[in-house]
Formats: C-alpha cells, sequence, structure tokens
C-alpha cells in the first residue's frame, strides 16, 4: 500500500519541516514537497505534527500470566492510541522469562498478537527471587536488556556478579532501586500528607542508597546501567556525578512525577504507584535532570491492574498505574505548552534518547520503516479511561484538559490506530 502524508509538520534532524512523507511497502520512500502520486493513499494532515513512533522503555504487559489485567494485544493498541511504535516489556510475569523455556510463551505471544514492536526483558535473576542468577546467555539475543523491575536485587555480591556478566553480553541493567529493610510497610511518600493522613510511608532513602550501591558496582565491573522510574532528588544527584565520572550510565523518570507531588494525592488507589509521588523539592530535581541531560528519557511504566485491585484505597490498592494513552498529552499541555520543555525536547525524551541508549526503534527518514505518529497538537479533550484501549483504567490524570490528539499511528506502513 502506498501512503502520502502531505501538509504535515514533519520532524526531521531535530526540527520540524512542513512537507510531505511518502510510504510505500512499509518504508518511508520520500520526504519532500514533492507532488502526491496518482494511486497513492493520501492523508492531508495541515495543522498536524508528525513525530517518529514514541519509545517505551518500562511497560507492564502482564502476558503470560496475567491476561486478566492486560495482554499482549490490548496493551500495544494502547501503546499504539499513544502514538508508541516500540515498547519494552518488563518481566514480572508468569513464568518470569530467566531462561530461554520461560522466555519462549512471551515471545510466541508477541509474534502472534502485537500490533507494534516488542521487546521483552530478561530477568536479572531466576524467577526475580534475587537468590540465582537467571540464564543471560541464552536470553541475551532475544530481549533488549535485563531487570528484576519490581523488585530491587538485593545482595550486593549478587548484582556485582550479575553486572559482571551482563557487561560481557554488552547489554544494560536496569535496575529497580529499592531496598526493602527500609521500606518498614510503607506505601506513599514519607512526607507532609502521609503525616497529616496517617499513611505508612516509603523514605526517599530506600531508593537512592540501592542507586549508590549500584554506581559503585558500575565503577568496578563498567557494565552499562539504567535507573528505573527515578523518583528522588538524590537519586538525580547521584547520576548527575556518575555521568560527570563518565560512567555508563542512564535514567528514565515518568510522566506523573514530572506534574504530580504527594501533595496531589487523593484517598483512591488511582495515586498509587512505585516508586511513590514524592515531594515539591524532588519534583523540581527532576525537571532540572531532564533540562540538564542527567534524565535522558521519559518513560510510562505503565501497570495496568483490575478495577477491583485499584480500588481499595491508597492504603490497600495495588501499585500501578496506566499511561500508555496519557502520557504525550500530559507532558506536552504540562511542559511543552508551558514553555518548560519545547517540543523537540520532548519527541528527544520520548524516542531519539531511548532509541539511542537501548539501541532500539527506527528514525523518522528515508530508507527506514514507516514507524511514525500523527498529533494535533491544537485539539483539546478531557481524559476519560473510557476511551482507553488498555484494560487497565486507573489514571490520576481522570478529568485533566490536555492538548495534543493522536490522530494516527503506522508500524511498519500498516496503519495501528487512527482516529474515527
Amino acid at each position: 500500500m502506498k501512503y502520502i502524508l502531505s501538509n504535515a509538520n514533519v520532524f526531521m534532524q531535530d526540527k520540524f519541516v512542513k512537507t510531505n512523507v511518502f510510504i510505500n511497502n512499509g518504508k518511508i520512500t520520500d520526504i519532500s514537497s514533492n507532488v502526491p502520486e496518482k494511486g497513492s493513499v493520501v492523508f492531508d494532515l495541515e495543522g498536524c505534527f508528525v513525530f517518529p513512533g514514541l519509545i517505551d522503555v518500562h511497560t507492564h504487559l502482564r502476558e503470560p500470566g496475567f491476561f486478566y489485567k492486560e495482554t499482549i494485544r490490548t496493551g500495544t493498541q494502547a501503546a499504539a492510541h499513544g502514538g508508541y511504535t516500540t515498547i519494552c516489556a518488563m518481566p514480572n510475569l508468569d513464568p518470569v522469562p530467566d531462561c530461554a523455556e520461560t522466555l519462549s510463551p512471551q515471545l510466541d505471544i508477541i509474534q502472534k498478537d502485537a500490533c507494534i514492536e516488542v521487546l521483552p526483558y530478561g530477568a536479572i535473576t531466576k524467577s526475580e527471587r534475587g537468590t540465582q542468577l537467571a540464564d543471560f546467555d541464552a536470553l541475551a539475543p532475544h530481549v533488549c536488556a535485563f531487570s528484576d523491575d519490581g523488585r530491587g536485587v538485593q545482595n550486593d555480591e549478587m548484582m556485582l556478579q550479575a553486572m559482571y556478566k551482563i557487561g560481557k553480553l554488552d547489554k544494560i541493567v536496569a535496575a529497580h532501586c529499592e531496598v526493602n529493610e527500609l521500606l518498614k510497610g510503607g506505601y506513599i511518600h514519607d512526607g507532609a500528607y502521609c503525616a497529616a493522613h496517617g499513611h505508612k510511608g516509603i523514605c526517599s532513602e530506600s531508593e537512592w542508597k540501592q542507586i549508590a550501591r549500584d554506581l559503585e558496582l558500575v565503577r568496578k565491573t563498567g557494565c552499562k546501567y539504567h535507573v528505573c522510574h527515578i523518583s528522588t532528588k538524590e537519586g538525580v544527584a547521584l547520576i548527575r556525578q556518575a555521568k560527570k565520572e563518565g560512567l555508563p550510565v542512564s535514567c528514565e523518570t515518568g510522566p506523573h512525577y514530572l506534574v504530580l507531588t504527594d501533595m496531589d494525592l487523593q484517598e483512591d488507589g488511582r495515586f498509587k504507584m512505585n516508586p511513590p509521588l514524592r515531594s515539591k523539592e524532588d519534583q523540581q530535581a527532576l525537571i532540572d535532570g531532564i533540562l540538564d541531560g542527567t534524565i535522558e528519557m521519559i518513560a510510562t511504566d505503565h501497570a495496568p491492574h483490575t478495577a477491583e485491585d485499584k480500588g481499595k484505597g491508597l492504603a490497600h490498592s495495588m501499585m500501578g498505574i496506566v499511561g500508555l494513552e496519557t502520557a504525550f498529552p500530559i507532558l506536552y499541555t504540562h511542559l511543552v505548552k508551558t514553555g518548560r520543555l519545547t517540543l523537540e525536547k520532548l519527541i528527544a525524551l520520548m524516542h531519539t534518547n531511548p532509541s539511542a541508549r537501548f539501541g532500539i526503534g527506527t528514525p523518522l527518514a528515508v530508507g527506514s520503516p514507516a514507524n511514525l505518529t500523527v498529533y494535533n497538537l491544537d485539539e483539546k479533550y478531557v481524559i476519560d479511561p473510557e476511551t482507553f484501549l488498555s484494560m487497565g483504567k486507573s489514571t490520576p490524570f481522570i478529568g485533566w484538559e490536555v492538548y495534543g490528539k493522536c490522530k494516527m499511528t503506522m508500524y511498519h506502513g500498516n496503519i495501528v490506530w487512527q482516529e474515527k
């Protein structure tokens, strides 16, 4: 099928140019002001913006094992609805992908049901229990990186050996940083809201102390290291210093940490995630980290649960919110339209930088697969979970008015989402 995206503002070499994108047999064949050819399906995108397909290095697709929360089919449909064409799936599944045999069911479902690119993570330890290392050699050709996301690796020697072995395979260790002995039953940030409402708090040290531990191990091993969902000002400072030393480190944060704080909490499970929403000072440190390049990417940590799991208030609901369908409009509305970020910087955070760091995704360029998304940035609407394609509906952004509507997403030249 031949397509032409005409009269669009197209992201080219870190800037936007009004032009046409020509697509044939799944690839971009030309980006120019040439006249549309006969025999092509032409989309007049006057006023719209065409980006490379967004990349999310941190999603939970729940399958295999927890298909009643999300499936690879519904999760990738939700991703396409949000403008994503490449997502990385975390390994807290059943079975946990810790060897070739346990990874195989996930790969089979991806092949059968995914409408965009899904790259699985391999586990760092067997069953994510932190007691034995996973089979890195068997997993490495098939995974984007290694993580025990949902759990921090508590044993220092175990993490040291993992970094040595994964480093030799030239893969990334993507760490969920959490010191279990410091949690003490906490479930929201140990801050003013927690104290005022009688909740149990999670201290910031539970995150940054393990980041500090891991950075010492990176100094010993030289392993590529990535911090998942960083949320604390101390963690940002540690990564900033590590980068100044030239260590091979990177980190991500989530949209919710950039636009919400613990003082925005409500007595509702849709405000509960791990790490928790932190203080205003932490939020500012995250924004500063994005502006100075300490934080190179924004990932959703899309974590769907059933309505029952999320309907038990802050104390008893499960951790996790959905984010694939709200990430771009939330960030565009609250960071770009307010002048804190440029649109080009936001595309770098959601495509260019994760692509470079993880070696995934494709550019919006002639000869590349047509993996792209189309947004109308002037379209205003109210976030309503009933419009989500994800099975998960729990979001703190219900009722928020945002700008930026995804009109179309293509993967390898196939239209995988189009607004009716």
